[in-house]
Formats: C-alpha cells, structure tokens, sequence
C-alpha cells in the first residue's frame, strides 16, 4: 500500500474507498502525525547553503551532515525508539569523522527523512540557533511564505 497523509475528511474517505477494494488478507499501519513538508525541507536545503556560505570554508553538504548529527540523531532518538536503538548499536561506536561522512552523500543516513512535521520543526529551530550563535543571519521562513 502507498504511504498515504490523511489531513482531511476527504482524504480519509479516499482512504477507506481503497482499504474496501483490496483483496483479503491484508495489513494496515497507522501512525499519528503528518510526514514533513516540503517547505520545511527547501527551508533546510536553503539554510544548509547560506550557512556553508557565510563559513565559507565547508559545503552545504558539510553543513547538512553536521545538522543532521548534531541535532537531528537526538530528535529522532526521542521520537523513534528502534530507530534509536539501531543507531546506537551501528552508528554510536564510530569515530565522529566516520559520523559525519555516514551522514552525508553518498551513504546519506537517513536521519530527518523519517521525521514528522513537529519533529522537522524542532530540528530547524536547532539549525536557526546553531546560526545565531555562529552570528549567522538565515533568511526568515516567514517572508517566504513558509513555515519552520
């Protein structure tokens, strides 16, 4: 079955209309809350570049990979108990360099990926403090039309 986010009566009657049409036996999942949005994940995509840039010593690239293990592994760790498990047990025991190249391309551990919305905003507002502590403007989510 296709991952579906019901956020409306509409939605969820689209919903029940194909469960009533699928062959028997068959499994269901339900998990509360809503996958991210896009606007949170051009909102990273464009932090993780004005933050590179201002540096100017490290790629966006670089930029991400240390966002997602500083701050998105403790967010997900929170929300997602396997999850959290499994990287303990895999990822924890590596040296940090070894870290951060597991977090980036090619091998892009998948960190915020399976983050919901709530979860995707608390890593943002980690990423807009980690700027602001560096003394590092990020445009605002706000003037976009956007929501972090």
């Amino acid at each position: 079955m296709p991952l579906r986010s019901i956020e409306t009566e509409q939605d969820r009657k689209l919903l029940l209309t194909y469960l009533g049409k699928q062959a028997l036996p068959f499994t269901v999942s339900v998990e509360k809350g809503r996958k991210r949005s896009l606007d949170q994940n051009r909102l990273s995509r464009l932090w993780y570049n004005e933050i590179a840039a201002d540096f100017g010593d490290r790629s966006a690239e670089d930029v991400r990979a240390f966002c997602k293990l500083h701050y998105g592994v403790g967010i997900r760790k929170a929300e997602d108990p396997i999850w959290a498990a499994e990287y303990d047990a895999i990822v924890r025991p590596l040296p940090y360099a070894a870290k951060l190249k597991l977090m980036a391309d090619p091998i892009d551990f998948p960190v915020t990926r399976g983050m919901k919305t709530k979860a995707m905003k608390a890593y943002l507002d980690a990423i807009l403090a980690f700027a602001a502590e560096n003394g590092i403007r990020l445009t605002d989510p706000e003037l976009m039309g956007m929501a972090a």
